[in-house]
């Protein structure tokens, strides 16, 4: 018999086997003989709570008794089979999370997937990534948005996602198990791979996609769609035409150029709020004290402290974006001229320092100077915020920093300590830099988030700027049932780049959905 037991216990505790074994025994009532005599037993779920001094975690296991000998690994692999030569092609622009899961599942349902990515495969982008923070120089093809696995290959590795109304984010997870990330990711609330290990997994799907008969053609660039009675029918690239049944656009929420040229090629799409702020840096030390309330940090047992901060200040979100425990701050520009920040950590997060973006929430109609720009109104703010800190900072990507405490007072930094930052920074003014409404709204988001966590506001952590890439700033209209776009027929946008999505796991599962979709209905066209 399979049987499912909650448990409450203390981090040490629930790294040790022994210990939950005999306590797994104690609640199936000291079975410990006949039929209920306890053959194995396996963690299927784990969350840290902390809200209270005394640190739980919080365990549900499986446990194996009577007939039942082991607990099942519950990890199923998919199966994938070569597509045939007179499959259906379907091809997918960008080769992001959105763009290689559409590619499975493509393989999956007997198409055949072409998948289109501007920039260069995952491995090489590692050159070019160090060579931003080495030369200040910025590759338009590859960079940390740029390039095969997209934007979230090298900026952490984050799995969590509140978008389980979406589709299935347990096939996502299992997926990249049968690709290389670890079987943890099954298990923790808060799953993370890392930007160390992220890579050899997205190399592994690409594998997978062209070992079934799928292609993935990288340094292509998507120039214009091939449409004619308002059905798309392909795409035109700098390396020439490709045709399929249909197009699933997956393109990321930087590709800006493309947005411009599809936009001038008259497909329809529409503002998308967006946020924009700072990415602030903690000592990771100081975060493990102030969320585990110990003046000892995290200990032996603990992984490094995660915090998520949400409030309103006059109408709009102030929150907390993407954070990296043990983490570094990367420059994330996809271009020379603007200057954009992000983060990432490593699969350990063993770094020092802490960071995360603390953002305020941009609409449509914020900025009446740029209603000008019609449907791509805020696509052009956020390309004119990250241009003036560029120029600010004297056409570089040394980014402007300020202690946490002196912006909230309205000083100047006279000094600032050592960060992760490689390309360097400056004591600027937010205050200066920012519109007035982002930076008001975003020092008093700061004030209520010290109230919250008691140490959290001091100037022992800096602000870096800007912080921009939260999501795409337009979204292309689609179909609630068909999920094609609204006006061109098989034209399938998915994930971040559409505006339907936010991190890793829910631009993989949009892009199934897409897929999903276009057998669907090209199932439904032939009936």
């Amino acid at each position: 018999m399979i049987q499912e037991i909650n448990l409450r216990v203390e981090p040490k505790e629930a790294c040790d086997d022994v210990f939950l074994r005999n306590l797994v025994i104690k609640n199936l009532g000291k079975a410990s003989c006949g039929n209920h005599q306890l053959n194995d037993f396996r963690v299927v779920k784990r969350s840290i709570d902390a809200r209270k001094k005394e640190i739980k975690v919080n365990l549900t296991i499986k446990a194996a008794t009577g007939d039942d000998k082991v607990v099942m690994s519950q990890f199923i692999p998919a199966s994938f089979c070569p597509v045939r030569d007179s499959a259906p092609v379907v091809i997918i622009v960008g080769a992001g999370p959105a763009g290689l899961f559409a590619a499975l599942k493509a393989v999956q349902l007997g198409w055949k997937p072409v998948v289109l990515e501007r920039g260069v495969d995952v491995d090489s982008r590692r050159l070019d990534l160090a060579s931003i923070s080495r030369t200040g120089r910025i590759n338009p093809a590859s960079n940390y948005c740029f390039g095969e696995g997209g934007a979230g290959a090298y900026s952490d590795g984050k799995l969590y996602t509140r978008s389980k109304k979406r589709g299935n984010n347990e096939e996502v997870l299992r997926l990249l198990v049968q690709h290389g990330a670890m079987p943890e990711i099954l298990v923790d609330a808060h799953p993370h791979i890392g930007s160390d290990k992220l890579p050899k997994v997205i190399r592994n799907i690409r594998n997978t996609i062209i070992d079934n008969g799928g292609e993935v053609c990288f340094d292509t660039t998507v120039k214009s769609l091939i449409i004619k009675d308002k059905t798309v029918y392909g795409v035109r690239t700098d390396k020439g035409e490709f045709h399929g049944e249909a197009v699933i656009l997956a393109i990321g929420h930087s590709a800006h150029d493309t947005v411009r040229s599809l936009y001038a090629e008259g497909v329809k799409l529409e503002p998308k709020g967006f946020a924009v702020g700072v990415r602030l840096e903690h000592p990771q030390k100081l975060i493990d004290k102030i969320q585990y309330h110990t003046s000892d940090g995290r200990g032996k047992y603990l992984p490094a402290a995660e915090y998520n901060f949400v409030t309103q200040v006059e109408g709009r979100g102030v929150y907390s974006f993407c954070m990296c425990p043990g983490g570094v701050v990367v420059p994330a520009g996809s271009s020379d001229g603007e200057l954009v920040v992000n983060g990432m950590s490593a699969s350990a997060r063993a770094g020092q320092w802490s960071n995360s973006g603390i953002v305020v929430e941009i609409r449509p109609g914020d900025y009446e100077e740029f209603g000008k720009y019609g449907d791509l109104e805020l696509l052009e703010l956020q390309e004119s915020l990250e241009h003036s800190f560029f120029e600010a900072s004297g056409q570089s990507i040394n980014a402007p920093a300020q202690r946490m405490l002196d912006f909230v007072n309205h000083k100047v930094s006279d000094t600032l300590p050592a960060t992760s930052y490689a390309p360097g920074i400056h004591p600027d003014d937010f205050h200066r830099l920012f519109p007035a409404g982002i930076a008001r709204r975003l020092e008093e988001g700061l004030r209520i988030f010290g109230k919250k966590a008691r140490g959290f506001l001091t100037n022992d952590a800096i602000l870096l700027g800007l912080e921009s890439r939260t999501s795409s700033p337009v979204r292309f209209p689609r179909d609630k049932e068909s999920l094609e776009h609204v006006g061109i027929r098989n034209l399938y946008p998915v994930g971040e780049g559409a505006g339907y999505a936010g991190g890793i796991v829910s631009a993989a599962i949009d892009g199934i959905r897409g897929m999903n979709a276009v057998a669907s209905n090209a199932c439904n066209d032939n009936k």
